[in-house]
């Protein structure tokens, strides 16, 4: 039981890292931005907003699931606050890496996006564990 629960607590811990990493290198990247919502589209901010908000709901799932397997705290605003630091990181990635200079009403408006996305992604991950098993 011990080594089933030790390597359940490492397989979400290392998807969680996976899933975050690739994510944040998509994030920092104009290419991938540009890819998926082509700025010639009148509605590609929409667009980025709507993929932001799907992206950091599963940061928030797999971080709740994660903080579940460590038995620390996995609720909507523990989770929230973990993924809008997340976000806060990717916002200075941005910046740092791919030279973005958005306002910062704008970073605190993808910031806030990712405390969203963070808190909807726990309460999946609540979902997910009080749904009844076949």
């Amino acid at each position: 039981m011990a080594v089933r629960r030790s390597r359940q607590r490492w397989f979400w811990f290392a998807l969680s890292v996976l899933v975050a990493l690739i994510l944040f290198l998509v994030a920092v990247s104009n290419a991938a931005y540009e890819a998926t919502s082509p700025s010639w589209l009148s509605w590609h901010v929409l667009l980025r907003k709507g993929y932001s908000l799907a992206a950091f709901g599963l940061v928030g799932l797999l971080f709740a699931h994660t903080a579940r397997a460590f038995d620390r705290p996995s609720g909507a605003v523990p989770v929230g606050l973990m993924v809008l630091s997340y976000s806060a990181l990717i916002e200075l990635g941005q910046r740092l890496i791919s030279g973005a200079h958005e306002s910062l009403e704008q970073q605190g408006f993808d910031v806030a996006c990712g405390l969203i996305g963070g808190i909807l992604g726990a309460l999946a991950a609540r979902a997910q564990k009080s749904a009844p098993r076949d």
